[in-house]
């Protein structure tokens, strides 16, 4: 069979290659998830061979790394969308993971801050532009491009739903399971990210031409990877100037100020970007209307990922300390607990796509499907506001105050998340869906960030108030995505 006939064969109804994307992803999430339900955990313990650290500090880190995973994305998407294509960006970026989870495997303090390094650059690379080839291998913009990347989204729960299984039960410390180490679980996210890398070689042939370079990029190589050599110096320099200035005492820079500036500064970042693009990059105003509207998909996508990804952060410090996690007369790990989430997806995602399927013009708007995602996420956490004034003197709650509150995030997750990575995809102009992708990714690192440096307050501030403050930002949000539905839906106008 050549490349040609096998581009053409389909898979459920859908395009063959979306298999190929999809059990790459699965995979890549596998050891994402897996890696992620043990890293704040690792960082705290301080019993069992992990690095003892205070939750404050342990959330800057978790919250700069988790940044750092989707904000590398605005780059990834310009290097693929520039210099590479998309198609060898994500092999580039899969391998860079996958080292960088053997690195943390390795118990040092060098290799796991390696190891971190090598992540975030590696799914900088991987993350956007896999998503963007399921949108290359669609010819049109409608509910079945919708649908596929429901299924899409499918494959990457399923792989967070077994990553933070397999990985916390090798790597998480628990009564009578003397042989269990924390490295073993990072080296099993490492192994999961090989066998992503394996998938995606030998099915790229059902790709066809989607992902490739584009002609119009093929034909200015020399002068993007003169632009590239000068934006990898300036980072270079700066990275180097601070590193001196901290060190010399010139700049005092402590651990919690960076992550907190980073939002600030990145968070400028993206609001120039966005005006130099309406303004000096659109070609006319149609482009210029639904970048627009990619802006205000952003804004909620950040303010949803501020509290969802919590998941890793605050939540799984309360899954661990505050919960009582005896399931059958045996205590489950707090890492499994972040299956539960991907468990209600993988249950869930089929009936909502055929729903969005069914409805096709009757289905909900752009605006109100965010607003829905947000409202719910927020209840989720007034659930858990209200499990917390439960939590006493050398007393824990039950679980099923997460996993009520999970449910719910669930729900939220699935009217926003693959609704936004579609739209994306349909509302950006073709020569810009990287970047815009990278933008979209960039919404995660600022709700992933945010993630963090909230769990650094676990330990300050009572729990209902934390959680109830979350809770009242996010709904906010909600409302005011209802109230701006109508001016988003003229904005967008009519999608082919």
């Amino acid at each position: 069979m050549n490349d040609a006939t096998a581009a053409r064969q389909e898979w459920f109804g859908h395009p063959r290659g979306l298999s190929t994307l999809f059990f790459t992803e699965l995979w890549e999430r596998f050891s994402y998830y897996g890696m992620r339900a043990l890293l704040i955990l690792f960082m705290t313990d301080s019993a069992n061979r992990g690095l003892g650290m205070n939750p404050e500090s342990a959330g800057a880190i978790y919250g700069l790394y988790t940044f750092g995973v989707y904000a590398l994305a605005l780059p990834g998407g310009w290097i693929a969308d520039r210099l590479v294509g998309q198609r060898r960006a994500v092999l580039y970026g899969g391998i860079l993971i996958a080292l960088g989870h053997y690195s943390l495997a390795v118990p040092s303090l060098a290799t796991f801050y390696a190891g971190l390094a090598l992540i975030v650059l590696g799914t900088g690379l991987l993350k956007p532009n896999v998503s963007a080839i399921v949108g290359d291998l669609y010819s049109d913009k409608g509910a079945r491009r919708d649908a596929g990347f429901s299924i899409f989204y499918m494959g990457i729960n399923i792989g967070a739903f077994a990553g933070p299984l397999v990985c916390s039960y090798l790597g998480e410390p628990r009564d009578g399971a003397g042989w269990v180490n924390w490295h073993y679980g990072f080296g099993a996210a490492g192994v999961g990210m090989t066998l992503a890398l394996v998938q995606y070689v030998l099915g790229q042939k059902y790709l066809g031409d989607a992902g490739k370079l584009k002609e119009d990029a093929a034909g200015q190589l020399q002068a993007a990877w003169r632009q590239f050599g000068i934006g990898l110096a300036i980072v270079v320099a700066l990275t180097a100037a601070i590193v001196v200035l901290s060190s010399t005492g010139i700049l005092p820079i402590t651990l919690l100020g960076f992550a907190q500036s980073t939002g600030l500064v990145v968070t400028a970042l993206v609001a120039v970007y966005f005006v130099w693009v309406i303004g000096w990059v659109c070609r006319d105003s149609l482009e210029r209307k639904r970048v627009g509207v990619c802006a205000a998909l952003f804004f909620g996508a950040a303010m949803f990922w501020s509290g969802f990804e919590q998941a890793g952060s605050s939540m799984n410090l309360f899954a661990r300390d505050f919960t009582n996690r005896m399931f059958f007369g045996s205590e489950i790990t707090a890492g499994t607990l972040q299956s539960v989430n991907p468990l209600f997806i993988i249950i869930m995602a089929p009936v909502m796509g055929a729903v969005w399927v069914w409805l096709a013009n009757r289905s909900p708007s752009i605006p109100i499907k965010f607003a829905y995602g947000l409202v719910l996420l927020g209840a989720g956490f007034l659930v858990l506001a209200w499990g917390s004034t439960y939590v006493g003197e050398g007393s824990k709650v039950g679980m099923q105050w997460l996993v009520v509150t999970y449910f719910l995030h669930t729900v939220g997750e699935l009217c926003l998340s693959p609704v936004g990575l579609s739209s994306i995809t349909k509302l950006s102009p073709s020569r810009l869906v990287g970047q815009m992708m990278g933008i979209w990714f960039m919404g995660s690192a600022l709700g992933n960030l945010i993630a963090g440096l909230v769990a650094g307050y676990i330990e300050e501030m009572p729990l209902p108030q934390l959680f109830g403050t979350v809770a009242a930002i996010v709904i906010g949000a909600g409302v005011l995505f209802f109230l701006a539905s109508p001016a988003i839906k003229k904005l967008i106008g009519k999608l082919e």
